[in-house]
């Protein structure tokens, strides 16, 4: 019997539950027990584009002394000009800290033009102003397409966006009537993924490029470690010139030459002639051509990927900057142009980089502009030639990507740094033996930079020894200098 009234309650609680469906169905207009169909498709929304404008129209606002103007009123008058008489039943009254931004006139000589809504003049100048006046600002910055003034509509991190909003500018207007009747309607309904206004980027970087101060020199005694020069040489070329972990290499010279070092000796050897050769490496006085590209590749460092900034001399095959960093950011970018900037006597009036298609690499051109740097970027896009820049400047992005290449072939073995200075000791390392010590097919079988003091010396640990002593006597000239 039991099981029949069960049977029983679960054919009627099936029953009502249907109804309760029916009656919310016609009480809200939809059903709400209908599970929704899931859009296993992926979305397809790419980015926008980084679009860099040219520099906008820098107006600087006129600077007067009223101690002058005071001075040539009285000269051209014969009496000077008195401040300003303050009624007694004013309700509006003048800050006694304000002072006139156009020509610093205290508030003696000024008074309120317009009652409360805070508009001030000033006697001396005739200066109208407000809190948000153009002359408290060091530069007015102005749309080169209308004149208009940009309005600042986002902070980032390392720059200010400044932005064209007048409805009626050129660009604008050219961008808006070139849409076609698809785009429009893409437009309507997502404007931010179209750029129609003039945009400018004022950087606030604390940085200051072409003022690098006097390299610092290194106190590193290598004459007090145990090895001689010689292990010191073949230490080097196992580690550096044939890419051997310090593990193996340390194995390598216990094997081969009866040379007991452990891994640590061999990196904290590295370590120290990588301190020892850096300032000589950045500011040799290199003899470069006019073709420069560069790229990012990735390191490994403390267990997070890092990036390495290549700058490369094409014709020459000098690496001129290779900066590491934890960011793929603009200020890097920055850095790593500055470093080749920095190798030449004067900047070329038609210097041009090669890079890939990195929005960074255009806001550095950007960040160079401001500051009077002028140079042009060339970006080689995809691995397809799509557009003519591409198909003219292959051949400069092939020539950085069998760069990084090589050098991923000689770090690949260390598997990575335990800290930041220890990517730099070995990335150092590496330039100075390709730019020295490392012959190209490309150059005649002939090294990047050409030392008639290494050139002689017939095995490849004495040149590594040469170059140490070379770096210690530029130390040395200019600890004296």
């Amino acid at each position: 019997m039991y099981p029949q009234i069960i049977t029983y309650l679960l054919t009627y609680i099936n029953y009502l539950e249907q109804i309760i469906r029916t009656l919310l169905t016609l009480l809200i207009g939809k059903n709400m027990f209908e599970k929704p169909k899931l859009n296993e498709q992926p979305v397809n929304m790419p980015y926008r584009k980084l679009q860099v404008d040219n520099l906008p129209i820098v107006e600087v606002p006129e600077k007067l002394d009223y101690k002058i103007l005071l001075a040539e009123h009285f000269e051209k008058n014969g009496k000077p000009l008195k401040p300003v008489q303050r009624r007694k039943n004013t309700k509006v009254s003048v800050p006694k800290s304000m002072i006139c931004p156009k020509c610093g006139a205290p508030s003696e000589y000024l008074y309120a033009n317009n009652g409360d809504k805070g508009q001030y003049q000033c006697k001396v100048c005739s200066c109208l102003f407000s809190d948000k006046n153009r002359f408290s600002k060091e530069a007015i910055l102005k749309c080169p397409h209308c004149s208009k003034t940009l309005e600042k509509i986002k902070e980032r991190k390392d720059f200010h966006v400044f932005k064209c909003k007048n409805n009626g500018c050129p660009y604008y207007q050219k961008k808006l009537n070139g849409m076609s009747s698809k785009e429009k309607k893409q437009f309507k309904k997502n404007p931010q993924a179209f750029k129609l206004r003039y945009i400018f980027r004022q950087f606030h970087i604390d940085f200051k490029p072409l003022s690098k101060e006097s390299p610092e020199l290194p106190v590193v005694d290598l004459s007090k470690i145990y090895a001689s020069p010689h292990t010191l040489g073949l230490i080097l070329t196992y580690h550096v010139n044939y890419g051997l972990s310090a593990r193996r290499t340390a194995a390598i010279m216990q094997d081969v030459h009866g040379v007991s070092i452990s891994r640590q000796t061999i990196l904290n050897y590295g370590n120290s002639v990588a301190i020892l050769l850096k300032p000589y490496v950045d500011h040799y006085p290199y003899e470069l051509s006019d073709q420069f590209c560069g790229d990012e590749t990735y390191i490994r460092v403390n267990g997070r990927w890092h990036y390495l900034f290549f700058f490369f001399d094409a014709v020459k095959k000098i690496i001129l900057s290779y900066p590491v960093s934890p960011n793929r950011d603009t200020l890097s970018a920055i850095r790593a142009i500055d470093e080749v900037l920095l190798k030449m006597k004067e900047v070329p009036k038609n210097l041009t980089f090669v890079v890939d298609g990195n929005p960074i690499y255009l806001l550095a051109q950007h960040f160079f502009a401001q500051h009077g740097i002028s140079f042009d970027v060339k970006q080689v896009i995809g691995l397809t030639n799509e557009d003519p820049v591409s198909t003219e400047f292959r051949h400069l992005k092939q020539i950085i990507e069998r760069l990084n290449r090589t050098f991923k072939g000689n770090y690949r073995s260390t598997h990575g740094f335990g800290s930041e200075k220890g990517s730099v000791s070995y990335v150092t390392l590496f330039v100075a033996y390709f730019n020295f010590l490392r012959p190209h097919a490309s150059l005649e079988g002939n090294v990047p930079v050409v030392n008639p003091e290494l050139l002689g010396l017939p095995t490849m640990p004495a040149r590594w020894t040469k170059l140490i002593d070379l770096a210690q006597q530029w130390i040395q000239e200019k600890r004296t200098a």
